[in-house]
């Protein structure tokens, strides 16, 4: 009778366990990114939350959402469930455009608002910055390195062969 667990527990337990990020995940370099992408943005909202330039509040929000989404999915293996989406290239495009939403910000928080919320979003921001900038660098050596590789079916490892420059009709 010891055996017998209460109703529910080890399937929400489960449950729980299955939405968080395996280990593997976060230690891997997409998976630090995230994390940090996930954090920082996070923070930054909260600096404008508590500053006087909280009409950027929105900003660090969506990016917060969208790095929060993708973490998700990434962790869970959703991605590889819908094959219809090209999930490199949307998070390529969130990451391009959440560093250039950041700097903008924080070069507006930094520059015109004096109080030291707005400063500490400003640093905040231009440290997510480079986190997403970096992500999308390292995205964007792998979508080209996957382009070059993914001509075609038949693409093969050797260089191709130059053409032959011999004149077969000379003069």
């Amino acid at each position: 009778m010891g055996d017998i667990e209460a109703p529910g527990s080890t399937g929400s337990r489960h449950a729980i366990f299955s939405i968080l990020p395996s280990k593997e995940f976060v230690t891997s370099r997409k998976g630090t990114l995230l994390i940090g992408e996930v954090v920082l943005s996070f923070i930054d909202f909260v600096c404008f939350v508590a500053s006087s330039a909280a009409a950027f509040v929105t900003a660090p929000l969506i990016e917060f959402l969208a790095a929060l989404f993708i973490l998700f999915a990434y962790s869970t293996k959703i991605n590889e469930r819908f094959k219809g989406f090209h999930w490199p290239l949307m998070d390529f495009l969130r990451c391009v455009s959440a560093s250039i939403i950041f700097f903008i910000i924080s070069i507006i928080s930094a520059y015109k608002y004096a109080d030291g919320a707005s400063k500490a979003a400003a640093v905040f921001g231009f440290i997510a910055t480079i986190f997403f900038a970096l992500d999308f660098y390292l995205i964007f050596n792998d979508l080209a390195e996957y382009l070059k590789g993914g001509a075609g079916p038949d693409a093969t490892d050797d260089p191709p062969t130059p053409p032959d420059d011999s004149d077969s009709d000379s003069d």
